[in-house]
């Protein structure tokens, strides 16, 4: 048996949150595990009304629950995880044209929470996309970039850091973990902890974005 591959075209899904063509600035906002992207975004309403947040949804879906009534979406699984990879950041990188085709002068400004975190990563480090601000949630730096990576596409980005205190998914040996890389690639970064779980906490939110 020989495995092969083959590009197709597919319709992606996202959902948007103010006016991208007249922003100050544009977020695009990475869901976690097992979320679809309108539900993610209620977390931003209200957050900043000069931007515009737009959360692209993870090209495969599946149902949570055996009556198959609740679906969620995943970004990428450890099956054909390459060629995965490779989809998303075309995805995002296509998607971030069409944004800054409608408004050259807004910045792009990414948020990953949990999964979305490595994706956001893996997009931030090998797409074409230039991003001025990465925020990364309760998530790990996926484990493939080493320091030089890092260090060359990720110096001019400001970058922060989030977890809650109780997190049941990420803990401190993890954020131990991801602090100890970027010091190692010599990343500037500010850390901030909140009194929560695994979820985008509001004030913190939008005190961050703004």
């Amino acid at each position: 048996m020989k495995e092969h591959h083959i590009r197709v075209a597919r319709t992606a899904r996202y959902h948007v949150l103010g006016d991208p063509a007249h922003a100050a600035a544009i977020w695009i906002v990475l869901h976690g595990y097992g979320q679809l992207a309108r539900y993610f975004l209620n977390k931003f309403d209200g957050v900043a009304p000069d931007m515009a947040f737009v959360a692209p949804e993870g090209l495969s879906r599946f149902y949570l629950d055996e009556g198959h009534q609740r679906v969620g979406a995943t970004w990428m699984t450890r099956e054909d995880r390459e060629m995965e990879i490779m989809d998303q950041r075309e995805y995002l990188d296509t998607l971030a044209d069409a944004l800054k085709a409608g408004n050259p002068g807004a910045s792009i400004n990414v948020l990953g929470f949990s999964q979305g975190v490595a994706t956001a990563c893996r997009w931030s480090l090998t797409g074409r996309t230039r991003i001025r601000r990465l925020i990364l949630w309760a998530g790990s730096i996926p484990p493939e970039p080493g320091p030089n990576v890092l260090g060359q596409r990720w110096t001019d980005i400001r970058m922060d850091i989030v977890l809650g205190s109780s997190d049941p998914y990420q803990g401190e040996k993890e954020l131990q973990a991801t602090t100890a890389r970027l010091d190692m690639a010599g990343i500037q970064y500010d850390l901030h902890r909140f009194t929560g779980g695994h979820t985008p906490e509001p004030g913190l939110l939008g005190r961050l974005v703004r």
